[in-house]
């Protein structure tokens, strides 16, 4: 199951997660670009969109964790 979500963040408008990729996907607010962490759990990445700071979040327990790259 794939999900999306709007989030309160000055840096990030939107988390979501594709099942079937297994990626969490981040539309980041100012760019308006996409991006997809490979591999992350889909705990994780729902626990990420309930952060109280999901930017903060993304830098400690996603960035340097899980590849990335733009959609």
């Amino acid at each position: 199951m794939s999900w999306s979500r709007s989030v309160f963040s000055s840096m990030v408008s939107e988390v979501g997660y594709d099942s079937d990729a297994k990626e969490m996907l981040v539309t980041w607010a100012k760019s308006r670009k996409q991006s997809a962490y490979e591999g992350v759990p889909e705990d994780v990445a729902d626990t990420c969109s309930r952060a109280p700071s999901v930017g903060q979040f993304i830098n400690e327990q996603i960035k340097g964790f899980y590849p990335h790259r733009y959609v």
